[in-house]
Formats: C-alpha cells, sequence, structure tokens
C-alpha cells in the first residue's frame, strides 16, 4: 500500500512534553551532536608527492594541522606534520608556510616505524610544546602553534559529493520509487533547500586548512565569548590580556586567509564581533544540515521505497502547509509583505507555506497568557534553511546587537536580513523569508543603543529599540492563529514624532527567550 507522507496538516500530534522547555527545545540538535560521526579516513596531504601513489597512507592517526596568528608579528602560519607507511617503508611529511599559500616543504625517509614516530613526535613537542601522547588535552602554549581539528579539502569534496548525490542514490536502488506526494512548489522548496546552493557551495578556499570540526567552531564561540566579555565589560575584565591578544586567538583556532596582507586590526567592536558569530553560526548550521541529510538510514525490505524529495520533506520534521492565494491570511500577508517593504521595489509573493515545527506548539503553549501578540518578520542572517525548520534545532540566533544578547525580528521588511537566503532560478532570483509569532508582553521601549543587555528589566517581557518609522498601528488587523489573535501590521511605515530623536530608524523588537517566538509562516518571493 502506498502510504505517502502528511503534507497539508493543520497540527502536530499531540508529544508528551519532557525536560525544561530549554532542553526541549535543543533536544535534537543534542542528539545530532552526540551521535557517534562517522569516522573519515586521514588522506595523504595534496602535495605530498607519495599522495599520487595509491599504496602510500597515513600511519593511524599520526596527522596534525597546526596554525599559529599572532596580529602584532604579522604571523598568520600553518604548519601540518604526517607520518606516512607504504608497505614496510615510512616517511615524515612536514609542510608549512603562510595560511593560503602551499608553502614549503620536507619529506624524510626512516628505516623504521619507531624512527618515524620519534621524528613526528618531535617536530610535534617543537611546535607546540605538547606531547602527541596528550595531546586529546592538547593546552595552547604562547608564541607556539595551536593543534587544530580539520578535515583536508578532499574529505570535504567527498561531504559534499555524498550530500548532493544522496537522491541519486536512492533512485538507484533495486526497488522502485514511489511517486512524489509533494504539490510542485513544495517540491522546489525542498529542492532548494537541500540544494548546493543552499549549502553555500562549501567554498574550501573561505575554509583554508579544512574544514572545521564541530569541536573546532565551539573553540571559536569560546574566543569571541572572551572578546566580548572585554568589549562590554569593566577594562579589567581580561585578566592583562589585551584585544590584539584575544583577536589572535580567534584567528588561530578559526584560521583566515589574509595573503600576504598584515592580519587585520583587533576585534573592537561588537558589529564585527557579531559578524564573526554569524560566519560561525552558518558553520555550525551547515554540518547539523549535513548530518541531517547524509547520515546513513537502514532500508527495510519493502516492495517500494519514498521519493528522494519526500525522504529530505520528512528530515525536516516539519509540517508545510502550502496556502491558497485566496485565503484570508494569505491576503493579510501579502499585503503585510507589499506595505512594509521601504522605498524598495516591492518584491512579487510566490507563494506562502505555514510552518509546523514538531513540537514548537507545546512550547508556546507556556507563554498563553502572555499578551501582545505580533507576527513579524524573522531578521536573523542564519543561511542555512534545513537547521532553520527543523524540529529541536536553533531558528534564531542569540547574538549581541543593539538591544543586547536577544533575538531579534522586525516589523518592516525592508532589511536585507528579513530575506533569509537567496537562490537564482534562470534569469530570475528568488528569495526565502520567515514570519514568526512572537509574545512580547509588556513591552520596555528604548531609543539608544543598550548592548548589554541580557534580558527585559524587572516587570517586562521584551525589549523594543523603538525606530523614528513604524507601520501605521491604525491599520493593523489580527489573525487567529491556534486561538490566539495576533497582530499584523497593514499600514505603511509612517513617522513616529514621539521617537524623532531615536538612533533606530525602524524598530527592533527583541525577546530573550527562545520560546516566546513560533515560527508560523515561510515565504518565497521573487526578486
Amino acid at each position: 500500500m502506498d502510504h505517502k507522507p502528511p503534507v497539508q496538516c493543520e497540527g502536530p500530534d499531540k508529544k508528551e512534553q519532557q525536560g525544561t522547555e530549554e532542553d526541549s527545545f535543543r533536544s535534537t540538535a543534542e542528539a545530532l551532536r552526540a551521535a557517534p560521526t562517522e569516522k573519515h579516513t586521514v588522506r595523504v596531504d595534496d602535495l605530498c608527492p607519495l599522495s599520487c601513489n595509491p599504496g602510500t597512507q597515513v600511519y593511524q592517526d599520526y596527522d596534525c594541522t597546526l596554525n599559529q596568528t599572532n596580529i602584532g608579528k604579522n604571523n598568520n602560519k600553518f604548519y601540518i606534520i604526517q607520518l606516512l607507511e607504504d608497505g614496510g617503508r615510512f616517511a615524515c611529511w612536514n609542510r608549512w608556510g603562510r595560511v593560503g599559500n602551499n608553502g614549503q616543504h620536507k619529506l624524510s625517509s626512516f628505516p623504521s616505524l619507531e624512527d618515524a614516530k620519534k621524528d613526528f613526535e618531535k617536530k610535534f613537542w617543537e611546535k607546540t610544546k605538547n606531547r602527541w601522547a596528550d595531546r586529546e588535552h592538547f593546552v595552547a602554549q604562547p608564541a607556539k602553534y595551536t593543534l587544530i581539528d580539520v578535515r583536508g579539502k578532499d574529505d570535504i569534496e567527498e561531504i559534499v559529493e555524498k550530500v548532493q548525490t544522496l537522491p541519486a542514490q536512492v533512485r538507484t536502488m533495486a526497488q522502485p520509487v514511489r511517486p512524489c506526494s509533494l504539490d510542485a512548489a513544495t517540491r522546489r522548496l525542498i529542492t532548494n533547500i537541500f540544494s548546493k546552493d543552499m549549502f553555500m557551495n562549501l567554498d574550501v578556499k573561505k575554509m583554508p586548512l579544512g574544514k572545521l570540526s564541530e569541536k573546532q567552531i565551539k573553540r571559536g564561540f569560546k574566543a569571541l565569548e572572551a572578546l566580548e566579555v572585554v568589549l562590554t565589560g569593566p577594562a579589567d575584565v581580561a585578566g592583562g590580556r589585551s584585544l590584539e591578544d584575544l583577536s589572535s586567538d580567534f584567528y588561530t583556532v578559526i584560521p583566515h586567509n589574509f595573503g600576504r596582507r598584515s592580519p587585520p586590526p583587533p576585534i573592537s567592536s561588537l558589529e564585527l564581533l557579531q559578524a564573526k558569530k554569524d560566519m560561525l553560526q552558518v558553520l555550525e548550521d551547515m554540518e547539523l544540515t549535513q548530518t541531517l541529510q547524509a547520515a546513513p538510514k537502514e532500508e527495510k525490505e519493502v516492495e517500494e521505497v519514498p521519493h528522494p524529495l519526500d525522504r529530505d520533506y520528512q528530515l525536516l520534521r516539519c509540517q508545510l502547509q502550502l496556502l491558497d492565494p485566496e485565503a484570508p491570511e494569505y491576503k493579510v500577508i501579502h499585503t503585510y509583505l507589499k506595505q512594509t517593504c521601504g522605498s524598495y521595489r516591492s518584491p512579487e509573493l510566490r507563494h506562502v507555506w505555514k510552518v509546523n515545527r514538531d513540537g514548537e506548539g507545546d512550547r508556546f503553549q507556556a507563554h498563553s497568557t502572555l499578551g501582545n501578540h505580533r507576527l513579524l518578520w524573522h531578521s536573523t542572517k542564519v543561511a542555512v534553511m534545513a537547521a532553520i525548520l527543523t524540529s529541536g534545532l536553533r531558528i534564531m540566533l542569540h547574538s549581541g546587537g543593539r538591544v543586547g544578547k536577544g533575538i531579534y525580528f522586525a516589523s518592516e521588511n525592508s532589511k536585507s536580513a528579513c530575506y533569509v537566503t537567496t537562490v537564482s532560478c534562470g534569469a530570475h532570483r528568488i528569495a526565502y523569508m520567515f514570519l514568526a509569532e512572537v509574545a512580547l508582553g509588556r513591552e520596555h521601549h528604548i531609543t539608544a543603543d543598550e548592548p548589554g543587555l541580557k534580558q527585559p528589566p524587572p516587570g517586562f517581557d521584551s525589549v523594543i529599540g523603538r525606530g523614528r518609522t513604524e507601520p501605521d498601528p491604525t491599520q493593523d488587523t489580527e489573525l487567529e492563529l491556534d486561538g490566539q489573535r495576533v497582530a499584523v501590521p497593514q499600514g505603511r511605515p509612517t513617522p513616529c514624532p514621539e521617537f524623532s530623536h531615536s538612533s533606530f530608524s525602524q524598530s527592533e523588537y527583541c525577546i530573550y527567550q527562545e520560546s516566546q517566538c513560533r515560527l508560523r509562516y515561510l515565504l518565497e518571493v521573487g526578486l
């Protein structure tokens, strides 16, 4: 019997809530991170002359990539060490130089494995002042190289190839493939979500020493947190370490290709810090999205297998209901989009999907008594849609912005950040946008930057950076969503005299609990 996955679904099955709302929200992400990862083959460095020899391989895990960036001394250099084996012959390969260049190299042969190990371990000690046997507890030393957890460029290409060819592999299975159960618009959406464009094409030039592991990305976040403490706290919180030293730490654990130019000045502003956070967030979300799609599945003996697009759709664990253009809520959203696009050319609304992420309704229900619900544009810069849609994965970026370390929304869609991602379709471009229902409760209004905020003041539930313009509130309408009345702007942005001296040109809505928002709609627009 042909069992098709439910697409046109009004709501999720009720599930028992597990743990706290924060733990529940992140449960899927944590499960993915905790799942055993596929052990990848360590490859011989492609610039080594022995890499062309099919019999040459890296001995066990005797392979390391080291990096060192020092802004003040104009250092931005790498060091690669490998112990190679070919039958009964052994060699050590060293390659070093400035990040982004091939650098210099040395290949040394040894009569025995023990001699080769001694040379490898000696070099590792010289460069890091850490013992190879203690590498799992590596401690970075001043003026020495730091161990970087990466996969080589060949491994990156293998991952991309695996992700891109997965549907083709399914099609070539012995069992016949069921027809796709998705409507045409949703088929294109799912195709775009899992396309290489949505994976940002994994440009290896942006990762000059290889693909960073999730553990390495977390080290980058930790380095940025140390910088954030200094930028937002008293002058003596760095423990005597300067912004230059802390920035060098970040560029060491997250290698950058500066070419022959000197490394950039220290990360000395919250705006630049946020740009680096956004970069790491995209890398982390890509890793999770690839895990979703490339994870091996046990195939049961069945007469038919699901269509590849149905399989990808099920990976999202999120129901997407395509709205009829004649539906009242579609028309409300169309007006909202058209009226709040600012001075830019109005995008063409092509499709609207109602979004229902598994479990999100139960989390949001905790704020059912909190009033002042509004439908707002989701303004984060996260670029990987599968990671946003998947139940349990982070849909908003906790960032250090103008209204503090919170979750940002906008009532006007003219900000480029409202476009989650764009995809080229022939001579045209399409973009995707999110609308979220936000339980704002009692609003605390500000008119100047307060980047140190980490929660609303006592007695308040949200913080609003009030802009000099706001969609005309007299034109607002309401939608009823799961029994809750939700305000939706319908008027054009108009000047707000009481906030004419605000530093915010448009209002920025900020909440500090992820459970205070719920994704409601996904829009596809033509640009």
